[in-house]
């Protein structure tokens, strides 16, 4: 596990969760006592199962509940985390996290002030969590490509109306791709086991090499701020 599991949780036994949200690719599981504060990392999974079934290789927690059935944690790359933080009390981790990108806050009049301000890449730009949260590599990649525009382009380059553009991208390609059940391109699945299928709709990530399809020309590849990004130089140039 990216954190060693809160040891606060082995003493939870009996207390109610009241609520289940999410904040960012956080999930918060809450009590009258605080929250679980739970991140799949890059292949978690959460199942509910009957107790008693046994353990497979990459179980790492069970929350045991009254109803016969338990919360199980599977995270075979183990990059998830499970936290605990006390009712009164913030975690640092969640403080200065933008907007969520499907909320009416994620706007175009929200974001161009803020990128006035940055020299940086568009794609690391719109891939900063204290820009907007959960506009993850494969997603940035797909909307700059809907939206026409180079992942390269300095963020204060861009005119009001394309960024009114790529927001409305990114808010389309979010939502389509959790129509579809995200992206299975390793060890991704959904809750019922099943693949996401978004995969399947892509059409410049993990593309390098093969013809656009939109103009046949081909697609790059770059690594930017460490994060493969794709796209095509007619389309997006």
């Amino acid at each position: 596990m990216r954190w060693p599991v809160s040891k606060e949780l082995k003493s939870l036994s009996g207390v109610r969760i009241d609520r289940v949200s999410r904040r960012a690719k956080y999930l918060l599981l809450e009590t009258e006592l605080g929250s679980i504060v739970v991140h799949l990392g890059m292949s978690g999974s959460l199942r509910v199962l009957e107790q008693g079934v046994e353990h497979g290789k990459h179980d790492h927690v069970d929350l045991l509940l009254t109803n016969g059935k338990l919360l199980r944690y599977n995270d075979p790359r183990r990059f998830g985390s499970w936290l605990w933080i006390p009712a009164g009390e913030s975690l640092s981790i969640l403080e200065n996290l933008g907007p969520e990108p499907l909320s009416e806050v994620f706007n175009t009049d929200y974001v161009v002030p803020l990128a006035t301000k940055r020299r940086v890449p568009v794609k690391q730009f719109v891939m900063d969590n204290k820009v907007v949260v959960g506009v993850g590599n494969i997603y940035a990649n797909e909307s700059l490509f809907n939206a026409r525009i180079h992942p390269l382009r300095p963020a204060n380059s861009l005119s009001y109306r394309e960024w009114q553009l790529l927001v409305e991208q990114i808010k389309e390609v979010l939502a389509k791709a959790i129509q579809q059940g995200g992206t299975t391109l390793n060890d991704f699945e959904q809750p019922d086991g099943k693949p996401g299928y978004f995969a399947q709709e892509l059409q410049v990530y993990g593309k390098a090499g093969e013809k656009c399809p939109e103009c046949g020309g081909l697609i790059q590849q770059k690594m930017v701020g460490q994060r493969n990004t794709f796209w095509c130089d007619h389309c997006q140039g």
